[in-house]
């Protein structure tokens, strides 16, 4: 039992997670002449194969006429 607990413990330190970003996650109307643009980091855990959003930052680009 405690060798499976160490051997999981260690794929899981080895596989680690990266992380990238931040990427444009979605770009959307302010409805008063302007962008809502919105930015999060993407992480990819190796282990599990599963991608996760976070850290998010939303900025507003006005347009002009």
């Amino acid at each position: 039992m405690r060798l499976l607990a160490v051997v999981s413990f260690s794929a899981f330190i080895l596989s680690g997670c990266t992380t990238a970003g931040p990427y444009v996650t979605d770009i959307s109307s302010d409805g008063n002449n302007g962008l809502n643009i919105e930015k999060c980091k993407v992480e990819l855990n190796a282990f599990l194969g599963v991608v996760n959003t976070g850290d998010c930052s939303t900025s507003t680009i006005r347009l002009s006429r």
